[in-house]
Parts: structure tokens; sequence; C-alpha cells
């Protein structure tokens, strides 16, 4: 017989693993006990709406998302396998200095000091612009891990995120984002938010083909060098 406690523990288990985060770590921040999310996790508890809340927060998602039908692989992410090819391969971008818009992509998963070195690499090129006189687009659709699975930002790179986008307040008028699943969705409207730019970036998932279209609409593009239909 179908367990609400049951499906309700392995979905936590799903979103907990996909952002890198420990029980140890989704504890702390929920200010639950490590042992009770262990039996959350396992269906054991009958959980409470409070604490229902609690978690949502601690994983950056909304309550109504927690419910919702996407599903991942429960296998953690940010494992060292994730990180086999040098972040160099994995990240690209460019400059149309003509429309004005500065585009990168990530392919994989970021560290800390990866987000770090898109900051002070990104934040150099965008100087040469005046306040508000960039669009910025961001293709994040195949941050997955080794297994092929999306991920999202671990609490490290998320912390680190809303530091560089900070930064990028200075330069952009339009940030639009590719996401890999609603998940990243709910992520990044979290990051954004936090970071002072959520009235001015957009964040897709769907289908790919509408994904794109939707973003050179918003950009004013017929279409980019550097991120295109995969």
């Amino acid at each position: 017989m179908w367990d609400i406690r049951s499906e309700f523990g392995t979905r936590v288990k799903e979103l907990r693993s996909r952002s890198g985060m420990s029980q140890e770590l989704l504890a702390h921040r929920s200010e639950l006990d490590r042992t009770y999310i262990s039996g959350v996790e396992q269906g054991q508890r009958n959980v409470s709406l409070v604490n229902i809340q609690r978690i949502a927060e601690a994983l950056n998602v909304s309550i109504e998302y927690l419910f919702s039908g996407e599903r991942f692989s429960t296998s953690p992410a940010y494992q060292k396998k994730d990180f086999a090819l040098p972040f160099l391969e994995r990240f690209k971008y460019e400059i149309d200095s003509e429309k004005r818009i500065l585009s990168f992509q990530v392919y994989g998963l970021l560290t800390g000091e990866n987000v770090d070195y898109m900051a002070a690499t990104l934040l150099g090129i965008c100087s040469a612009f005046g306040k508000g006189e960039l669009n910025v687009f961001v293709d994040h659709r195949e941050m997955k891990t080794a297994d092929g699975e999306p991920a999202v930002y671990s609490l490290e790179v998320a912390e680190r995120a809303v530091i560089f986008q900070q930064g990028l307040t200075n330069y952009s008028n339009k940030v639009v984002l590719l996401c890999n699943s609603e998940f990243m969705v709910q992520q990044m409207n979290h990051v954004t938010t936090a970071s002072g730019i959520s009235d001015k970036s957009i964040h897709l998932y769907g289908q790919d083909q509408d994904m794109i279209n939707k973003a050179y609409q918003l950009l004013d593009i017929n279409g980019s060098s550097l991120i295109k239909t995969i």
C-alpha cells in the first residue's frame, strides 16, 4: 500500500542529495535533529506542517514544489567523479559588444572556487560597460552529475553565486537563465532574491526549443553562437 511518509521521505532525500547536502547540514539548516531527518527520509516520521515548512526552506524550495512530480535519483551529487573534467573545459563565455550581451554556459558541477573564477573573469569583462548596459544570458541546462542526472548548486556554490550576482547588478539590465529542472528554477529564485536582482532575472525551464525561443525573444536576438538548442 502507498505510504505518504515513505514517499515524502524519498522526496526529501532526492532534493538533499541532488544539492550535495548531507543529513547533518539539512538538519542544521532546518533546525531539526539529524536523527529526525534520517527518520523522515526512511519514512518513519509523521512530519508536522511546521517541520515540512522548515525542510522546504532549508532546501530553498517552496512547499508546493516539495510535493511536485519532478523526481530525481537519490544518489549524492558533488562526488569526486563529478569533477574529473577540468573546469576550464566546462566553462565557456562570449561577449557580443554590438548587442551588449554577455553569454556563458557551464557543463557539469561547480565548486566555490569555480564561481570565484567566473566572477573575476566575467565581472572583468563587464567593467568595460556602464551601469545597466548589459544583458546576461546563462546556460545551466547541462549542469549534471557524472550519472547524467540534473543537480543544483551546493550550499557553498549558492552562497558564492549571491556575491557574484550582486556584482552583476551594477552592469546588468536583464538576466535570462536556462535551467536543467524546476528544482533549479526554485533555487535560482532564492539566489536572485538574496542577491537583490530578482526583479531583473528570468529563469526558464521546459522543452528545449521552447526555452531557447523564449530566451531569444526576451533578449531581442535571433540566435546565439554559444547557446543553442541541444
